[in-house]
C-alpha cells in the first residue's frame, strides 16, 4: 500500500506538466481552500480559471492565489492540484492539463 502510494505520487509529477523537483510532504492536513476570489473578466475568450491551491513551502501550507491560464492545446481540461494522504503525512501531487 505504501509502495502504490508514492509510486501514483511520483507518475503524477513525471506526467504533470510543471514538474516540480521534490514532492512535498507536510504532516498535517491543508486548511479549506480560500473560498473567496474575485475572479473579473477573462482576458480573451480562451482563457479559463484555474482556481487557487496550497503549496508546501518549508513543511508548511502557503496559498498561492488563482489566475487566468489558456490551454496549451484545444480539448484539454485543467486538473486542479491536491495533497494525497500517505504514512509520511501529506504529499502534493502538482494540477496539470489533461
Amino acid at each position: 500500500m505504501k509502495d502504490e502510494f508514492w509510486s501514483i505520487v511520483v507518475a503524477a509529477l513525471l506526467s504533470a506538466s510543471e514538474v516540480h523537483a521534490a514532492a512535498a510532504v507536510i504532516r498535517t492536513a491543508p486548511p479549506a481552500p480560500v473560498s473567496v476570489a474575485v475572479v473579473g473578466r477573462p482576458p480573451s475568450a480562451r482563457h479559463i480559471w484555474v482556481p487557487g491551491y496550497y503549496k508546501g513551502v518549508n513543511g508548511r501550507y502557503v496559498w498561492v492565489a488563482g489566475k487566468w491560464a489558456v490551454p496549451p492545446r484545444a480539448g484539454v481540461v485543467w486538473v486542479p492540484p491536491l495533497w494525497k494522504q500517505g504514512p509520511k503525512g501529506y504529499a502534493f501531487v502538482p494540477g496539470h492539463w489533461r
